[in-house]
């Protein structure tokens, strides 16, 4: 997952450099594709895994979670 955040911000640095030598259409297309694949396949592997083996109860506001929260104090 760093290696493909890595790849994505040199792609982006390339395509700006690529705006800066004049090819703004190549640059544009680049950076384009480079924030594309931010979107659509490195957004999704972070969630994934940064929810793996993780309940979704645990960070509800359910009746449950509520009683927990006011016996700590936390309101």
């Amino acid at each position: 997952m760093k290696i493909l955040g890595i790849l994505i911000l040199v792609a982006i640095a390339v395509g700006f450099y690529f705006r800066l030598t004049g090819d703004i259409l190549t640059g544009d297309r680049i950076i384009g594709i480079s924030v594309l694949a931010s979107a659509f396949i490195l957004m999704p592997v972070f969630l994934y895994v940064r929810w793996k083996g993780k309940r979704l109860k645990d960070y509800t506001l359910s009746d449950e979670n509520m009683k927990k929260m006011r016996d700590r104090g936390i309101d």
